[in-house]
C-alpha cells in the first residue's frame, strides 16, 4: 500500500453532529474514551486534522498521559506523534497551540495556491508540503506521508476533512463514539459534511465492533467501499 493505514476517530451526539451551529466544541464523551483515544494518539505515527479544526478548537494534538510518552521515548521515538494540519490556504495562525506544545514534527499541509508570504512564515514552525493546485490533494500527501516512515495515520477531523478522506477512499477504519445527547441545528457540522455522495456512490461500512463506554457506545467499522 503506498500510504498509511488511516483511520478517523471522532466523538458524535445521537443525531450525529460533531458541534454546535456556533462550532463551539460540546463535551461528549466522558473519562474512558479520552483514555481510550490518548492510547489511540500514543500508538498512532501521526494525527491529521483539518484547518477549521485548528481554528475552531485550536487542539494541541498531544498525547496527554505521561506513561504513554514516556513508553514512546522508551521506544526511540518523539513524546508526540507527527501532527498533520490539511490548510490548503496556509491559514494556521503562528501562534496555535500544535506550536506551542509537546515536542516533535509539525507538518502544515498547503495547496500550490497559498500565499507565498504565509508559506514563509510557517516553515519557521513546521515542514510545508505543497501538493494540488487550489485544495490539498489528500491522496498524494497520504503518499507522501508514507515515504516518511509513517505507517499509521490518526485522522481527529473535523467535518470537511473526514469527507475528504473518506470520498478519496483513503480511510481504512472508522472509530465513532456516539453521546447521550442531542445538539441539533441545521448548520451544525455533522461526522462528514462536504458535497455528499450520490445513491449510486454510497460508501459501504462493515461494523466489527460494538462497545457500551459509560453513557455512550464506541461503534467500530472497516471501510469496504462503494456499494455500486
Amino acid at each position: 500500500m503506498d500510504r498509511p493505514f488511516i483511520f478517523i476517530n471522532s466523538a458524535m451526539s445521537a443525531d450525529g453532529k460533531l458541534s454546535t451551529k456556533e462550532r463551539k466544541q460540546v463535551k461528549i464523551s466522558g473519562k474512558l474514551d479520552f483514555e481510550r483515544m490518548d492510547e489511540l494518539r500514543a500508538h498512532a505515527d501521526a494525527i491529521m486534522v483539518g484547518i477549521g479544526t485548528v481554528l475552531a478548537d485550536d487542539p494541541s494534538l498531544t498525547v496527554k498521559s505521561p506513561e504513554r510518552k514516556a513508553a514512546r521515548k522508551a521506544a526511540g521515538k518523539s513524546e508526540n506523534p507527527v501532527r498533520v494540519v490539511v490548510d490548503s490556504s496556509a491559514r494556521t495562525p503562528l501562534n496555535a497551540d500544535i506550536f506551542k506544545k509537546g515536542e516533535g514534527l509539525r507538518i502544515i499541509a498547503v495547496s500550490n495556491s497559498a500565499p507565498e508570504e504565509k508559506i514563509r512564515m510557517l516553515e519557521k514552525k513546521a515542514l510545508v508540503i505543497k501538493t494540488g493546485a487550489f485544495r490539498v490533494d489528500l491522496t498524494e500527501l497520504a503518499a507522501k506521508l508514507k515515504e516518511m516512515g509513517i505507517n499509521s495515520l490518526m485522522v481527529e477531523g473535523g467535518a470537511t476533512l473526514n469527507w475528504g478522506m473518506l470520498s478519496a477512499g483513503l480511510v481504512d477504519e472508522v472509530y465513532t463514539f456516539v453521546g447521550n445527547l442531542i445538539i441539533g441545528g441545521k448548520t451544525a457540522p455533522t461526522f462528514t459534511d462536504g458535497e455528499g455522495f450520490t445513491e449510486n456512490e454510497l460508501l459501504g461500512l462493515e461494523l466489527f465492533s460494538a462497545e457500551k463506554i459509560e453513557d455512550g457506545i464506541l461503534l467500530k467499522w472497516k471501510v469496504k467501499g462503494k456499494k455500486n
